[in-house]
């Protein structure tokens, strides 16, 4: 087997600079519990979205779309859709709505697709939107959320890009869970007799699962240690640690070859899901 680590890689030393200093005032201001966090989402995408633009310009003389778009960058004048499930939380969703916007609009900036800056951006903001989150937590851009605080991230988790977090029921990815590109884990589900009929179901990643390409883990479903769901499969029912489960819906195809031997045993006499 062929071992390539990732390659260590970081901007010019003047971009450098000029990202950690940014991100430094960023830090700052979520530190200080007197912080308007709502003001604070709308001075930071201000700053991205219209530099050169005073903060305090008359917006009476803009056009209407440029004071549509300032709007829209205070969360106060946006919903997202959290807001309308009917076990929302209002004391813990709404001091993380004005940091859930932030990420967001952050990630559909010019600055969203810098690897470099956007880790460390989306690392500041975890603590402040999770209900926990561990050392060296990796998200790339345009990974969602749903309330923020029934998250549970462990140590040097990696998501990637593109996935939805739904963390309604409650979701906890255990150390070192990867999550690979346009992959989903829910913790919700709907009747199929009457779609307003909402089941929430707490899901659960245990350490050093991977969920690979574009794969659905549906609510309620527990991935043991060492698990894997393969490239587009749909994890209806859980999977065994060191168990690689894959298709529609996600069956045991393969077992890791580290595996403890008692992990071995329970697919001796050909038991595959």
């Amino acid at each position: 087997m062929v071992h390539r680590p990732l390659r260590p890689l970081t901007p010019s030393r003047a971009a450098t600079g000029l990202y950690d200093e940014w991100l430094a005032q960023l830090e700052d201001r979520l530190a200080d519990p007197e912080a308007d966090r709502n003001a604070l989402c709308r001075d930071v995408l201000h700053d991205l979205y219209f530099p050169g633009l005073p903060n305090d310009v008359d917006e009476a003389g803009l056009p209407l779309a440029a004071r549509v778009a300032l709007a829209d960058l205070d969360p106060r004048n946006v919903t997202l859709e959290p807001e309308y499930y009917h076990e929302i939380d209002p004391e813990r969703y709404y001091p993380r709505k004005p940091l859930l916007w932030l990420w967001q609009m952050f990630d559909r900036s010019p600055l969203g697709g810098n690897v470099h800056l956007g880790v460390r951006f989306r690392r500041i903001l975890a603590p402040h939107v999770f209900a926990s989150v561990g050392r060296n937590f990796k998200c790339f851009h345009f990974v969602e959320v749903s309330f923020g605080y029934n998250l549970e991230v462990g140590d040097d988790v990696v998501v990637h890009r593109n996935v939805l977090l739904d963390d309604r029921g409650g979701i906890r990815l255990g150390d070192r869970v990867s999550i690979s590109d346009f992959a989903s884990v829910f913790s919700h589900t709907h009747s199929i007799d009457d779609m307003t009929d909402v089941t929430n179901a707490r899901t659960v990643l245990e350490d050093d699962v991977r969920v690979t390409y574009g794969a659905t883990v549906l609510a309620g479903v527990h991935v043991g240690v060492q698990g894997m769901v393969g490239a587009r499969a749909v994890a209806t029912r859980d999977v065994r640690p060191y168990h690689v489960n894959v298709g529609i819906p996600a069956k045991s195809v393969a077992i890791k070859s580290f595996a403890p031997g008692e992990h071995l045993r329970k697919t001796s006499t050909g038991e595959a899901e």
